[in-house]
């Protein structure tokens, strides 16, 4: 192993970024994994190379910030926002199509607020993709939040628990090449993880790029069906104690910067943990209190409160408002159920009608034209991406077994082949409808979207080349995602 001394950067492989002290130290070390200086060099140049062409246009760095919201469980988009007519009654949708803003656009009479506010964003009708092994909720749940898919599958669909190898979600990408510019969360992740059954968490952290850039994780306690768990959130670790002042806090971080200099043994075994910069950053959070701020619901008006629903999701989506306000570059809502449950999960094997009906489409409808409406208002969707989606949606023939899992004439199970979306704000065109799905939503008839692609689109959004070359545990080069952005969706 040796050293050269280089210009200061991040762990990249991106054109704009030379070859760094610890990307040197990395090679020497890993060149038998397969990866040398020269390798490491030649990557670079020939990044530098392909770099110029490089089709940036519509839509480059317009967002500043991104709230997801993950409709985890996989919601039928023929019964909220792709119905059709004229097909088989165990096709057809057992809900009213109703009209939209949008002539010739038809949703269901489960969504009539968004109906009213979609010439406001833009619906991908024809997300696709074909599944590797069993297309059950954690692999698909993975790949959307990562770019990639698993290796391993078991036989049920589930993976290994999260580990340290994991890809990273994507908003652990976006806030570690975006940091935030002001003392505030970067990244949260509300009200409760990503799951299926007992894998809590695949495709919710930071993976290889260190537990740095993992979510801020706000699950309050309660139980799912809860409607008032948000309003008990805990946030102590952000809670500056009545008895502490900010400038004696500030004077405990001299007396701890007076102690270190006489622990130079010390101070230089944990340098690669940067200690005194994510103290710093601790600091400054803490005492800013712009984040315990953000979490004060009760500021807003009865008005407001109403518009998103007194719900764990409505709520939810408020505060993600609220967060980005303050300066948070990354918001993911999950929908407050886990993925392969009953009432009010997305999941609906059986009882959709009632479930739909009943309690996951007034709460869906209503948060998020909530959300919408208000970031529009307030003039936020300028430089707000809002994306929501689930890692799937639901067979067009009902009462059919496409995962294993049985269901009832009164219910669909997983179809990853054709599915809805909806993305807003930063950029992205309004009042406009994305490809088109056949006649029975089975498949895309026009202009397929990839989950990596959306992806793609998301990091564009950011003015981040999707191909930037990251490092992973192993040192080895990986793109953010194998894909590229959907340009159509960009104004």
């Amino acid at each position: 192993m040796f050293r050269i001394i280089g210009s200061a950067g991040k762990d990249l492989c991106d054109p704009q970024l030379s070859a760094t002290r610890r990307d040197v130290l990395r090679v020497g070390g890993s060149a038998m994994l397969g990866l040398s200086l020269g390798g490491l060099l030649k990557l670079q140049s020939a990044n530098a190379t392909t770099a110029s062409p490089r089709f940036e246009g519509a839509g480059w760095n317009k967002a500043k910030s991104i709230i997801m919201v993950y409709l985890q469980g996989g919601p039928s988009h023929l019964d909220l926002w792709d119905p059709k007519e004229n097909v088989p009654d165990n096709v057809k949708s057992i809900f009213k199509p109703i009209s939209t803003k949008i002539p010739g656009i038809k949703f269901t009479e489960n969504l009539p607020r968004l109906s009213q506010l979609n010439d406001r964003f833009t619906m991908i009708r024809s997300m696709s993709y074909t599944p590797v092994g069993l297309f059950n909720h954690t692999a698909a749940i993975y790949q959307m939040m990562t770019g990639y898919t698993t290796d391993k599958v078991s036989p049920s669909g589930q993976l290994e628990p999260p580990t340290p190898k994991d890809f990273p979600n994507f908003g652990s990408h976006l806030i570690k090449m975006k940091p935030v510019e002001v003392p505030m969360l970067p990244f949260v992740m509300l009200p409760r993880p990503l799951q299926e059954s007992n894998v809590v968490g695949k495709g919710g952290s930071a993976g290889f790029l260190g537990k740095a850039y993992d979510p801020y994780t706000l699950y309050p306690a309660g139980d799912d069906l809860d409607m008032n768990k948000m309003s008990r959130i805990k946030i102590d670790d952000l809670q500056l104690p009545d008895e502490v002042f900010s400038v004696r806090l500030r004077r405990r971080a001299r007396l701890r910067d007076l102690v270190n200099q006489q622990m130079p043994a010390i101070d230089k075994a944990v340098e690669s943990y940067k200690l005194d910069e994510h103290y710093a950053k601790a600091l400054d959070l803490v005492v800013s209190g712009r984040a315990r701020r953000a979490f004060q619901l009760n500021e807003e008006s009865e008005t407001t409160r109403e518009s998103y629903g007194r719900t764990t999701f409505g709520d939810s989506l408020l505060l993600a408002r609220r967060l980005v306000e303050s300066g948070t570059r990354v918001v993911e809502v999950i929908w407050p159920k886990v993925a392969n449950s009953d009432n009010h999960s997305w999941d609906q094997h059986r009882d959709l009608s009632t479930r739909m009906k009943n309690q996951s489409g007034p709460m869906f409808d209503t948060g998020v034209s909530g959300l919408i409406e208000d970031l529009d208002e307030r003039g936020m969707l300028d430089e707000t991406m809002v994306v929501v989606i689930g890692e799937f949606g639901r067979s067009p023939q009902r009462g059919v077994s496409t995962s294993g899992n049985d269901n009832t004439n009164d219910g669909r199970d997983h179809w990853p082949y054709c599915y809805t979306g909806l993305v807003a704000g930063a950029g992205t065109k309004r009042g406009y409808v994305h490809g088109k799905s056949d006649e029975t939503a089975s498949a895309p008839l026009e202009d397929p979207v990839h989950p990596g692609e959306l992806l793609a689109s998301i990091y564009h959004a950011f003015g981040i080349h999707p191909d930037t070359m990251v490092l992973n545990h192993l040192n080895q080069p990986r793109e953010l995602v194998k894909a590229h952005p959907v340009h159509a969706l960009f104004s």
